[in-house]
Formats: C-alpha cells, sequence, structure tokens
C-alpha cells in the first residue's frame, strides 16, 4: 500500500531531505503536496520531478512565476494559508517549516487526524499548551524528525510508560566543550560556529555552544512523551553517536545508535510503524572506536539550567524563553553582546516573565511578540 506524503517546508533542509529518503523507495511513498516559503525556483523542479497533485506557495507574488515553472495538470495554491491548507492532503505530513509559520501546520495537520513527521522546534516548544490539546484527534499522532527526539521513540517501543525510569538526551557538548565559565568570557563568533560534530546553520549552531539547544530538546521531551522534568537527564557525547537513551525501571539502558545523519530520523516518520528499507548512519563498528560521555557543566553553560526552569514553569515560560534566546543570539552574531551575554539576556528575561496564558495560536504569537520586545530592551540596555 502507497503512503501520500505532504512535504512542507520542501525546499529547506529537512523537506529536501525527506525527497531523496522518498525517491529511494518509490514503490512506498507518492508525494501529493509539496509547500514552500518562497524559494520558487527550487519548488518547481521538486514539482517537475515527484509530479504533486498541488503545489503552494506563502509568497503569492509569485505564484504566477510558478505556475508556469510546473505541468498543466498541477494546481498552484498560493498565499498566507497555502501551507495551512496543504497540511491536511496525506497520510504523512512532514513539517520542515522553520519558525512560527509551522505551528499552524502542525495544528492544522494534527486536527485532520494525521501523522506528523514533526522537525519544527517552535510547535512544541513555544506552542506546547495548544499542540497538546489536538493531539487527542482521532488518527493524529507525532513522529518527532530530530536526532535526539526520534532516538527516544525507537527505544521507548521496548517497554510500557510505566516502566520508564528516565530519559537521557546526549549532547555533543559543541565548541566549548571542557572550558570553564572564565575560558568562555571572550570567545568570539567564529569559535561560537565552529561546530566538531555537526553542520548546521548559525543560530542552532550557537545554541548547540551554549547548550540551549539541549534545554529546549528537554521541553520537547516532555511535551512529546509526558516524562517530568526530574525524570529527564542531559549528557555530554563528544562523538554524536548515541543519540538519546531511555532507562527502564528493572535498570536497563537502551540507547540509539548512528553515525550523524538526518535522512535516519526522516525514514523513521516516514515508515512508521516499520522501518525504512534504506539505511542512513549505519556504523562499522571495527572502525568506531571510543564513545564518551560526561556531565555538562551548568556553571560554564547556564541556559541549559534556565531553559529547564522555564519547562517546569510551563504555560508560555517556553515560549517566552525561546523569544529571548533568538533575540539574544541575534545580537551576538550581530557583534552587538558577548557569548556570556546571551545567557544573562536569558536570565533577565526570564525574570519578567509574566504567566501570559496559552490558550491559541494567536496567544502563542502575542507572548512571542512580548517576549522578544523585553529581551531587545535589556539587550539595548547591556550596550547603552
Amino acid at each position: 500500500m502507497t503512503t501520500t506524503v505532504a512535504v512542507i517546508g520542501s525546499t529547506g533542509s529537512i523537506g529536501t531531505q525527506a525527497l531523496e529518503v522518498i525517491a529511494g523507495e518509490p514503490e512506498r511513498y507518492r508525494v501529493v503536496a509539496l509547500a514552500a516559503a518562497s524559494s520558487v525556483e527550487l519548488l518547481g523542479e521538486q514539482a517537475r520531478r515527484f509530479s504533486p497533485p498541488v503545489v503552494g506557495l506563502a509568497d503569492a507574488s509569485r505564484a504566477g512565476e510558478l505556475q508556469a515553472m510546473v505541468a498543466s495538470g498541477t494546481e498552484v495554491v498560493a498565499g498566507p494559508e497555502a501551507l495551512v491548507s496543504l497540511s491536511v492532503e496525506a497520510d504523512v505530513v512532514v513539517n520542515g517549516v522553520v519558525g512560527f509559520a509551522g505551528l499552524a501546520v502542525t495544528l492544522a495537520a494534527l486536527g485532520a487526524g494525521r501523522r506528523l513527521a514533526l522537525a519544527n522546534k517552535e510547535s512544541l516548544i513555544a506552542g506546547g499548551p495548544v499542540v497538546q490539546r489536538v493531539r487527542g484527534t482521532t488518527g493524529a499522532e507525532i513522529i518527532p524528525v530530530d536526532s535526539e527526539h526520534c532516538a527516544l521513540h525507537q527505544c521507548l517501543r521496548a517497554g510500557q510508560p510505566d516502566e520508564v525510569a528516565r530519559l537521557v538526551l546526549t549532547a555533543s557538548g559543541g565548541p566549548f566543550r571542557g572550558r570553564s565559565a572564565a575560558e568562555l568570557a571572550h570567545v568570539t563568533i567564529d569559535d561560537a560556529l565552529d561546530h566538531p560534530t555537526w553542520s548546521m546553520g548559525p543560530k542552532i549552531t550557537v545554541d548547540s555552544s551554549t547548550l540551549m539547544n539541549k534545554g529546549l530538546e528537554v521541553i520537547e521531551a516532555h511535551e512529546l512523551f509526558g516524562v517530568g522534568y526530574d525524570r529527564i537527564d542531559v549528557v555530554v557525547h563528544p562523538q554524536s553517536v548515541v543519540h538519546s537513551m531511555v532507562e527502564f525501571t528493572d535498570g536497563a539502558t537502551l540507547a540509539q545508535l548512528s553515525l550523524p545523519d538526518m535522512r535516519l530520523p526522516i525514514g523513521y516518520a516516514l515508515a512508521w510503524p516499520r522501518r525504512a528499507r534504506q539505511a542512513f548512519g549505519a556504523i562499522d563498528w571495527t572502525a568506531l572506536g571510543r564513545l564518551d560521555f560526561e556531565p555538562p557543566d551548568l556553571n560554564a553553560f547556564p541556559c541549559l539550567g534556565l531553559t529547564r526552569e522555564a519547562g517546569r514553569v510551563g504555560g508560555s515560560a517556553p515560549a517566552w524563553c525561546n523569544a529571548a534566546n533568538e533575540m539574544a543570539v541575534a545580537a551576538f552574531l550581530g557583534g552587538r553582546i558577548p557569548w556570556t551575554g546571551i545567557a544573562q539576556v536569558l536570565k533577565t528575561a526570564m525574570d519578567h516573565h509574566d504567566g501570559t496564558e496559552m490558550d491559541s495560536a494567536e496567544a502563542v504569537v502575542d507572548v512571542d511578540r512580548q517576549a522578544r520586545a523585553r529581551a531587545e530592551r535589556i539587550i539595548e540596555r547591556m550596550t547603552a
């Protein structure tokens, strides 16, 4: 039986890799919708290759240009709601949209009872309370598309919820692993962007350097699997081969190991509850060498603790925390504040969190707007 797939955010990193996985098993998957924000040329190429019945483009001003690039039988849907409208078109919806536009895609797919291959972090970090309300829709399910939560999802298949003792997320440690707080006082932008394991965009690379990314992943793990924060731990693992672990009540620990390759979690989400037939990240055990683990230094990397605390507070606190961090990272990359200033902005911003209720997608966007404005005022005072 062929599984139909809608790839929303098809021109981004997740989207292009999803299409690569789909192309490797043409008898198993059929693309029925592709959508992107504004990358007309690549979207047109993808539409010609995969021949979906419909393609979507958020930038309505370029709809005519896209229509001229696709086959005559392909419908073009354009405008602000294009991505959302195509999020109910398939058995599996891949949400590879970056930023808050992805939240509406998540809500639409789950509300329609689809399987959601979720790579959009804002959906669970900022919009967790809103997303939880639609997860109960008949047929709706979330399969995470990132290495850590996909690893946890795989390991959790081995036991019942009441048999789980704790979840253990692994962190590479980023470029500053092993440095003290004093040694981090004068690191540069280039230093922060020099990741030893992964090749990523500047924002997520900086988040890795502060361990902010791991704090956000703790929040995601809580939202995805319903495990309390006191039972979610983080351990530094520089080789990035063990992607996460689950410890069970009998003392057994299951881990998922593979070489870094995002096509593995994408293929896992597409094939669920079965397995992909293509191997990605397979390990040569004769050449692997060593696997190291160590606790994170919360004094040198306070963003991890600050983010975990935001998760414990719950409600709109994770959204507030996420927005403040994005502003701080942008200020660091723009040369306005030092690397250590990222945590300072985050802490001060969290001190001003007002506990706004999260009862709608609009409320999530409003909290994000307020937190960004507060963070900008903090940054301005720091640089005055």
